[in-house]
């Protein structure tokens, strides 16, 4: 008697579900494509609502990958055990420059396109995804408002809660510096982490030593590296999504409530990092 295969992991909401199709299993078993080709539900007959759909299905695959990565990384991290980590940041930087490239496809659509079909939408809209506030808790950007929405769906809501309370990467990096002996002030070791991060001179110094003597402290270094491109990458995609908007309903409102445009424009402000920008004036 043989062995059965080993079942396939699937994620699910950060929960691991296994697929045990046995020796029969297709490639489209496997990818469970049934279920995903299946999932373009337009609610209208214009032609491009079709592209509005995967657009969108797409990048939440995509932000489902770069959530797997920047978990993994996490605890790399936490554990000092940077080498693999570095990989798992370096692919989701790739992974952004997907979904900046599928900003210039959705682009092709014209405000008459889009208008064809926009009321269908409701109130759905992008601000909504969960996916993406839980990128954004995980690279420090905290804002305990932004889960009010969920509330409806108390799964989602308690996953967003817990990693609003969590340290994000940024948080755990710090920590690292200061088990290397770095100087990183003790409110910002075991702090409350669903308050936004502040920039702080200390942590600046910290980095700045790193860099000042990056051979000796090569890994740190190349971590820093690792965490500006992972926020640079963000900010690119960030000021791609509201030229993409602003091309496609300039300033009208959007259907989530939100200001459209005007609130995207303030996203392009943030970063997840300061530190590792400002001192860049100072090298």
């Amino acid at each position: 008697m043989t062995d059965s295969p080993k079942p396939t992991p699937v994620d699910l909401s950060n929960e691991q579900v296994y697929w045990d199709l046995g020796e029969s299993q297709s490639y489209g078993e496997y990818l469970a494509l049934d279920q995903i080709l299946s999932a373009q539900r337009p609610l209208s007959f214009e032609h491009d609502e079709m592209l509005f759909i995967i657009i969108h299905q797409t990048s939440e695959l995509w932000m489902k990958l770069c959530l797997h990565e920047l978990t993994a990384a996490l605890e790399h991290i936490r554990r000092d055990d940077l080498g693999p980590s570095f990989k798992m940041l370096a692919r989701v930087s790739r992974i952004q420059a997907q979904l900046m490239q599928s900003w210039d496809v959705l682009a092709t659509m014209t405000p008459a396109d889009y208008s064809a079909f926009r009321n269908h939408l409701g109130r759905a809209s992008g601000f909504q995804s969960y996916q993406y506030r839980m990128l954004e808790f995980m690279l420090g950007n905290k804002n305990a408002d932004m889960i009010a929405v969920h509330k409806r769906d108390p799964r989602i809501y308690a996953t967003l809660e817990r990693a609003l309370h969590s340290p994000s990467i940024y948080d755990e990096s710090l920590r690292l510096l200061s088990r290397r002996g770095f100087e990183i002030p003790r409110e910002y070791l075991d702090r409350d982490w669903s308050q936004p991060y502040e920039p702080s001179k200390q942590v600046a110094a910290a980095w700045l030593a790193v860099y000042h003597s990056r051979d000796a402290h090569w890994d740190l270094y190349e971590l820093a590296e690792k965490l500006l491109d992972l926020d640079h990458k963000f900010q690119h995609w960030r000021f791609s999504h509201m030229k993409t908007v602003e091309r496609i309903i300039g300033y009208k409102r959007g259907t989530g409530g939100t200001s459209g445009v005007a609130y995207l424009k303030k996203a392009l402000d943030l970063r997840a990092f300061p530190e590792l920008w400002t001192i860049r004036t100072s090298m």
